[in-house]
């Protein structure tokens, strides 16, 4: 046809993308910072519109991975038809290298599977029929629960629902409901604000309701600082006494503004042509008029209004339930929207069975717990055989053509997908640190086989006295081998203390941290993990001896580094730096490089006996675990708990290894 060229293309395609997308990446069009660093290492053979590996191994084997490019000589009109190919200038593309991963593909699946139902369960479990909860001081996270409207919020704030489609021509009769009903909430919301804006006697920010103090706050540090950057934060003078009494709620938010357009914190030019030219209360009085006009349309600050219509009744679980299937979040299903609809089945019952079959997902709600991640390594190679994050996300829509929505949606999104929370996510290790503390409490002669410390739920030494898992009751007297059986934290902390001990008999914390940190650095804790891909670097604990010897402290460490120390635990004390990587040829299948994970170091100074005795202790934990009950084979593992903060349940992690007395794999879990 006239005016017609077809073209041969290529495109990239993941195949079951969100299980490793990850640790593959994605390509795209190389950006002139991306080309400038290629050019520094040597390769300035890059066309100006080149795609090129983005991120995960795309990345790391780039430069494997591309070919060469083809090309010939053509000759054209002025208006780029071409009139000539001189076929003898022909020259062949040439396909880049193939990079095969150690990663077993069926594993990868499977474990990313099991850990999403997991996680949904744990979800599930934790949530109660409430509209709030009521957190009381001094309260075990274990006890903390998700209240069915935050789950229904959820389904607003992480944009399972589309909240911009409620408006559009071809809204459903409920959306157009919705939306009206949201209308006359945020008319009276602006009124609200716009009094307190231009008020003679504005409220101090304390003394205002919860939801009003809501919306001021995304005021000041979501839309005029983060988003706008009307508010700069670089300009503010944070030891000001106004700006303290702001962060303290003791003046109100016209107050503050007014204050910082006085003292040149708010850039004029951002909202005001006429920027230069006016006074602070111009100022003040131009950035109110701009803040009720901008926040109509800001789907955060809306966002919030409808959390708030839902906990005042305006709007309902129900609707926002019926809203899934007006929007096609969930497949057509006649009897139960009309069941949802009549009140036969209540809002509360829906959620709890979608979130357990799946149809709505821990990551889609990103509630305590969204998240978690599993590493499994062969303990005879170091090769990684599983490396899995969850959430995952599709990089097919990410790849070729950039799905800009769909970036926006998970860049914006609460449950972080982009995060790999294997490789970058850092939490303290709880318990599963015993290991090393028993390893050094033995290596360094403070305990031997037969030594006991008697837990009776309380480490009395210093002041607070710490406390065991099982207060008010306790373990009685453990060796080495049944406190990391019973997770006694009390035995633990007595190593943590006597490892603190100086030549006088006096507690030095430094020195037992020192000490702590020395096995710790052995066992491979104090490096990354070696996997090739992006990975955050590890803190062995600083400071507090006693409650570093159970995790705590300042600890922190990835899932990958959890698993390369369990590896040298499972073989003995071979540390190795995991590997993704096994082998790459060329586009023929000739073997190029035949990858081995590097032993870095062997622990021949630990004795069999101390070796002996932590791998009795792991065996006897999970033996005497209900959970783990109805195994085909043996397995030796730890648990661990860490805590976030006091307003959320704590991490849950485990490491292990299989089969027990002879280890074939190591496996390190944490959900989050």
């Amino acid at each position: 046809l006239q005016g017609v060229d077809i073209e041969e293309d290529s495109i990239r395609v993941y195949d079951d993308a969100e299980y490793f997308a990850n640790i593959i990446g994605y390509t795209g069009k190389a950006s002139a910072e991306e080309l400038e660093a290629l050019e520094e290492e040597g390769y300035d053979d890059y066309s100006t519109d080149a795609i090129i590996g983005k991120s995960g191994v795309e990345q790391l084997m780039e430069t494997q991975l591309r070919g060469q490019d083809g090309s010939e000589e053509v000759v054209v009109d002025r208006l780029g038809k071409i009139l000539d190919i001189n076929e003898n200038s022909k020259v062949d593309p040439v396909a880049g290298n193939d990079v095969y991963l150690s990663i077993d593909k069926d594993l990868q699946k499977v474990v990313y599977d099991v850990l999403e139902q997991k996680i949904a369960g744990i979800l599930v479990e934790n949530i109660v029929n409430t509209k709030t909860f009521e957190y009381v001081e001094g309260m075990d996270t274990a006890e903390i629960k998700t209240p069915i409207y935050d789950v229904y919020y959820a389904l607003i704030e992480n944009s399972v629902l589309d909240i911009g489609h409620f408006s559009a021509e071809d809204a459903t009769t409920l959306e157009q409901t919705v939306y009206s009903l949201f209308q006359q909430r945020q008319s009276q919301v602006f009124s609200e604000i716009g009094s307190e804006l231009t008020s003679e006697n504005p409220t101090a920010f304390q003394d205002l309701s919860e939801e009003m103090q809501e919306y001021q706050q995304y005021i000041v540090s979501d839309f005029l600082i983060q988003d706008t950057g009307i508010l700069s934060e670089g300009a503010i003078d944070v030891s000001d006494s106004v700006y303290k009494a702001w962060q303290n709620g003791t003046i109100s938010l016209k107050e503050f503004l007014t204050y910082a357009a006085g003292e040149n914190w708010i850039d004029i030019s951002r909202f005001s042509a006429e920027g230069e030219y006016l006074d602070s209360s111009e100022v003040y009085s131009a950035l109110a008029d701009y803040l009720t006009e901008s926040l109509s349309d800001d789907e955060g600050f809306s966002k919030i209004i409808y959390k708030y219509m839902l906990q005042s009744d305006i709007i309902s679980g129900t609707q926002l339930c019926l809203l899934l299937y007006d929007q096609g979040v969930l497949e057509s299903d006649e009897t139960t929207y009309n069941a949802l609809a009549s009140g036969s089945m209540r809002a509360y019952d829906f959620m709890i069975n979608k979130i357990s079959n799946l149809e709505i997902t821990p990551a889609q709600l990103a509630l305590d717990p969204c998240s978690g991640s599993v590493v499994i390594t062969d303990v005879k190679t170091g090769e990684t055989l599983a490396c899995v994050t969850y959430p995952g996300y599709d990089n097919n829509r990410l790849a070729n053509t950039m799905d800009s929505s769909y970036y926006n949606q998970l860049n914006s999104g609460t449950s972080r997908p982009f995060y790999n929370r294997a490789t970058q996510e850092e939490t303290a290790p709880g318990s599963t640190f015993k290991m090393v503390s028993a390893t050094a409490a033995l290596e360094e002669g403070i305990v031997n086989a037969d030594t006991t410390f008697y837990c009776d739920g309380q480490f009395s030494e210093v002041e607070p006295s710490p406390r065991c898992w099982v207060y008010p009751n306790g373990h009685g007297s453990l060796n080495a081998v049944h406190a990391i059986e019973n997770s006694c934290n009390v035995y633990f902390y007595n190593v943590g203390y006597q490892l603190g001990m100086d030549s006088d008999g006096n507690y030095d914390s430094n020195l037992g941290t020192d000490r702590l940190a020395k096995y710790a650095e052995m066992l491979g804790r104090g490096e990354k993990s070696g996997l090739e891909i992006d990975e955050a670097s590890p803190q062995i604990s600083n400071e507090y001896s006693i409650q570093s010897a159970i995790g705590q402290g300042n600890n922190n460490f990835t899932v990958s580094q959890l698993n390369r120390y369990i590896t040298a635990v499972a073989n003995s004390g071979t540390v190795y730096d995991l590997t993704l990587v096994d082998r790459i040829t060329d586009s023929g299948g000739s073997l190029l490089r035949d990858n081995e994970a590097e032993v870095v170091r062997t622990l021949d100074d630990i004795s069999s006996s101390t070796w002996d005795q932590l791998h009795q202790g792991m065996e006897l934990m999970v033996s005497s675990h209900a959970t783990f009950s109805g195994l085909d084979f043996s397995m030796a593992g730890k648990t661990g708990t860490a805590q976030q903060n006091e307003l959320h349940p704590d991490h849950a992690l485990f490491v292990g290894y299989a089969p027990a007395d002879s280890p074939e794999i190591s496996i390190a879990v944490r959900i989050v």
